[in-house]
């Protein structure tokens, strides 16, 4: 008896001390200052927007069930908005920064701001802005810890963000004004590891800073890796080392081995990498991938950082740095394969894969054209008669400029602003992947014309949506990383080619599939997704290519408010800040 009391009192004594282990939900408080600042690189001084005179900008660092207020500062001359990407925002659709979608943007000198609460996700978010091609250097990490302090993989030793970006020497307000009037040859000088261009980038002989991650052999470290890049996928490697992916988009994935990482733009992928190689300094490198048609010729971005061990002299003590071998940059299928790689971490409580479907779309994901100036007939084939647009079952998205499609929801005031008949399939069938398509020729002419409109669609609370995405090779071949605010979906499987329903579905992985909030749908392939409409609001779809995002390749989804209180989207919070006449929010 006394031994089964002693036991008794040990284990009391055990749940207490993990109850006191579990960290108190925190109000964690920032104010983001965006502002214009002057940055020299490759001899010369480009000017940069950023947050805090930071680039990357300030890192979120917070626990599960925290509740996150950031009060953002516009000193620019322009507005802009803060979008909190991968951010569930249950009943928060307000707080979801997505311009013109969930709000209007900050005019210049307004303030504006966010409060939304972090709970049921943990690893690695980012944040961004989100009107024009800002995202590039405005931007910065999202850190979500576990309650307990416990990973379901080894402690690492320190968390180190990985931002990938590029470096951009033209404006990005007049990169913006460029694409939207159909402009797109222009390309970034270099890729960037946390704002760093690394040697490899150098004029008058002198190289640029590269990026360095000091470590001590035997320790583990957890690179949390996130393509905030405007144009391309990156494929990343650490000479000597390997990676085990352990996570991705605020979610636990299987353990799995590898030596690169490919992370297109809008993912977040948690690695952890050991310091088991022979002392020494070894580079990283951060390469671009691009696909080999149209366009052969377009140029390299790279950047390449320095893991330095610790006692090891600045020159290495005399040896060469070793560098990784990467794959060729024309090179897409390793991304296919990593991708396909990845499953879900199965856990108690994990969320499971809805077995039955309310509503399924089959998305295809292209470019088209539009007659300039109005017209309803002229020269196809990229002629200067035409502007190209990217579109989503052959619908080419218009952006509102002067309203924010939730405040016209929630007011019931969308009429001629919106309809809600985005379609489930593109007009008519062909053979989606022909490479033949990818040149002007009279194949792909018959199916260049497109339109612009803004198509919605709505779903009930608590609906089960499939949506199989399927690149195609119609004026391109690009993959498409589709990224959908407010919700993680399961990914179901991914192929190369057309989707096949009959062969396909068989591939579907309902087991243990990854919860992401952004997938790379492959070069001429597709991906089948599978989520439950639990989050009411106004949910923006979109390729998270921007030059995809100016062109229209987005939609919005609509989730009606479900039976009860705690199931329907609360009225605007007191923070909140309407539209004005100019499309700006009101002071």
């Amino acid at each position: 008896m006394g031994k089964q009391l002693s036991m008794a009192a040990s284990i009391l004594c055990m749940a207490i001390v993990a109850m006191a282990a579990v960290s108190e939900a925190a109000v964690v408080e920032h104010t983001f200052v965006v502002h214009e600042m002057n940055v020299t690189h490759l001899c010369n001084t480009t000017k940069i927007y950023v947050v805090n005179g930071q680039f990357p900008g300030p890192t979120l660092d917070v626990t599960d069930g925290d509740t996150v207020v950031v009060r953002v500062v516009n000193r620019l001359d322009h507005g802009l908005t803060i979008h909190w990407h991968g951010v569930r925002q249950i009943r928060s659709c307000w707080a979801d920064g997505a311009g013109f979608v969930t709000e209007c943007p900050i005019p210049p000198g307004g303030d504006h701001t966010y409060r939304f609460n972090l709970t049921g996700q943990v690893g690695t978010l980012w944040w961004h802005a989100h009107v024009t091609c800002l995202r590039a250097t405005i931007n910065g990490a999202i850190i979500i810890r576990p309650k307990d302090g416990r990973y379901p993989f080894r402690t690492p030793a320190k968390d180190v963000p990985v931002l990938i970006g590029e470096w951009w020497q033209l404006d990005l307000i007049e990169l913006d004004r460029r694409m939207a009037d159909g402009n797109f040859d222009d390309n970034p000088l270099s890729a960037t590891i946390n704002g760093k261009l690394g040697d490899l980038s150098n004029c008058s002989g002198a190289p640029e800073e590269s990026f360095m991650l000091d470590v001590e052999r035997g320790e583990s470290y957890l690179l949390r890796i996130i393509n905030t890049a405007l144009f391309s996928e990156y494929y990343f490697k650490v000479a000597g080392h390997t990676f085990t992916v352990v996570g991705a988009d605020g979610n636990y994935l299987t353990p799995f081995e590898t030596d690169m990482i490919t992370v297109a733009p809008g993912e977040a992928i948690d690695v952890l990498m050991t310091a088991d190689a022979p002392p020494a300094h070894y580079h990283m490198i951060a390469l671009a991938n691009q696909p080999p048609e149209p366009d052969p010729q377009i140029p390299v971005f790279i950047s390449r950082g320095l893991v330095r061990y610790a006692d090891v002299r600045g020159d290495n003590n005399g040896l060469p740095v070793p560098s990784p071998l990467m794959p060729s940059q024309h090179n897409t299928m390793p991304s296919y394969y990593f991708h396909g790689n990845l499953t879900g971490l199965a856990y108690p409580g994990r969320h499971r894969v809805p077995m039955h479907v309310d509503e399924r779309f089959f998305i295809t994901l292209g470019l088209g054209s539009l007659c300039r100036g109005g017209k309803k007939v002229c020269k196809r084939r990229r002629s200067n008669e035409t502007i190209v647009v990217a579109t989503m079952n052959n619908v080419s998205f218009h952006h509102p400029t002067t309203t924010s499609l939730l405040e016209r929801y929630y007011d019931g005031t969308g009429e001629g602003v919106y309809t809600e008949d985005f379609p489930e399939n593109p007009p008519h069938p062909y053979n989606y992947t022909n490479r033949d398509l990818i040149p002007p020729g009279p194949l792909e002419e018959a199916l260049e014309p497109t339109f612009k409109a803004t198509k919605l669609r709505r779903f009930k609370y608590n609906a089960s949506v499939e949506i199989v995405f399927q690149s195609t090779a119609l004026l391109q071949s690009d993959s498409n990383p589709m990224h959908l605010h407010g919700y993680d979906f399961f990914v179901l499987a991914q192929g190369l080619g057309n989707f096949n329903p009959k062969r396909d579905v068989k591939k579907f992985n309902y087991h243990n599939p990854q919860l992401r909030n952004t997938v790379q749908v492959p070069r001429t392939g597709w991906a089948a997704v599978r989520f439950v409409t639990d989050n009411p609001g106004m949910w923006y779809l979109h390729c998270h290519f921007e030059f995809h995002i100016v062109m229209g390749m987005a939609t919005a989804f609509i989730v009606e408010n479900g039976p009860t209180p705690e199931t329907s989207l609360p009225p605007p919070p007191p923070e909140f800040k309407r539209c004005g006449a100019n499309g700006l929010t009101q002071p």
